[in-house]
């Protein structure tokens, strides 16, 4: 079982970015609207409520949020305390806990003269500002040293850490030799595979496309029912039409076992591939993600003009259901805990609904000797 621990450096440093379906968000998942997927790049800010509560006074000019010269206090009304909220929010960081902070506080709690006068004297809030970041930066600095500089742990560290609130970061120090074994392991799960690895995921008669041949292969391990997976659906298929036999495609069925349709649904999926439709049903499903009954499976491969006796007969039997569990057998032995999952030449994609991620992998794989 994972540590409590663990679980709170998952929050921490994964959760502002959650691009997959796992079995730690279960009831997030399945509250999701399959059409709303989050990409990477727009991460909701943890705890951060919408920004609208203090908008400028009429007449008022717009602060730039990129500025970084003192704003001008606006005498008499809620413009000069905008203004100050949004210079102190530069310095702390738009999205961190600390600006939710001084959002509510400056923005809903201080009369304009009490803006107008720190907004004067800004350097002031900026030193103090500065002093709480410091425990966060050191913190970063320490676990990017211990970590590896140039490892994707460590990025991802840098990206999250300055906007934690200081206490997280003070009890994060406090347990520094836990945390760091915890972000060892997650590393660890970032490390390229084997090449025994790698030629165990590329054979059998899984759902391929491209040439054998090509330089690069892909591996892709996702779930007809999670809505992140139809994101990586559409990578997918732009990397296919952008790259054709330069690359070689390998799909693995990993059906989580909280979604109940996605078993049947791989199944079926697989019964497409062996009548060489197995893309074309592959599109359906995923356009149809609230729709993989039984009935549904029998409707899209009607419309594909499988043999019909061969697909129901297949369903019935469980033919392809051992082929199934052994593609989550597989998935488990590569380290695959949560879908969409995407291998290239064995290195883990970090986001991979994102075309331009898996693209920029591909180019570098290219491009080595």
């Amino acid at each position: 079982m994972r540590s409590l621990f663990a679980s709170i450096l998952t929050i921490a440093f994964v959760a502002p970015n959650i691009t997959a379906c796992d079995k730690k968000a279960v009831d997030a998942d399945a509250a999701a609207p399959t059409e709303v997927a989050p990409t990477e790049g727009t991460p909701p800010a943890q705890g951060t409520p919408p920004t609208e509560g203090t908008p400028p006074t009429e007449g008022t000019a717009p602060v730039d949020a990129d500025a970084t010269v003192t704003p001008t206090p606006v005498a008499g009304g809620e413009g000069a305390c905008a203004g100050y909220a949004v210079a102190l929010c530069k310095e702390a960081g738009e999205t961190s806990d600390t600006c939710t902070a001084i959002k509510t506080v400056v923005g809903g709690l201080l009369p304009a003269a009490a803006c107008e006068a720190g907004a004067k004297d800004i350097e002031f809030a900026r030193s103090k500002l500065g002093d709480l970041k410091k425990v966060c930066a050191d913190l970063t600095e320490k676990l990017c040293k211990d970590l590896g500089e140039t490892t994707q742990t460590c990025a991802m560290v840098k990206e999250q850490t300055p906007n934690f609130p200081v206490e997280r970061c003070q009890s994060f120090l406090a347990q520094y030799d836990s945390v760091l074994a915890d972000l060892k392991k997650m590393e660890a799960k970032n490390q390229p595979l084997t090449d025994e690895v790698k030629a165990e995921m590329i054979a059998g008669n899984a759902a391929m496309a491209g040439s054998a041949e090509a330089k690069v292969k892909i591996v892709e391990f996702s779930d007809f029912e999670c809505p992140f997976c139809s994101n990586a659906a559409k990578a997918m298929n732009q990397v296919k039409e952008a790259f054709g036999d330069k690359v070689h495609i390998v799909f693995r069925q990993y059906p989580l076992d909280f979604h109940k349709a996605a078993h049947l649904a791989s199944q079926a999926a697989l019964a497409a591939n062996a009548e060489g439709k197995f893309w074309e049903f592959h599109d359906k499903l995923f356009e149809n993600q609230r729709a993989l009954s039984r009935e549904d499976l029998e409707k899209y491969a009607e419309e594909l003009k499988l043999d019909m006796a061969k697909f129901k007969a297949a369903l019935d039997e469980g033919t392809y259901k051992a082929q199934v569990d052994a593609d989550i057998a597989l998935g488990a032995k590569v380290g695959v805990d949560g879908t969409p999952t995407v291998f290239v030449n064995g290195k883990r994609a970090s986001n991979p609904s994102d075309f331009d991620a898996i693209k920029t992998m591909v180019d570098a794989e290219l491009a080595a000797p």
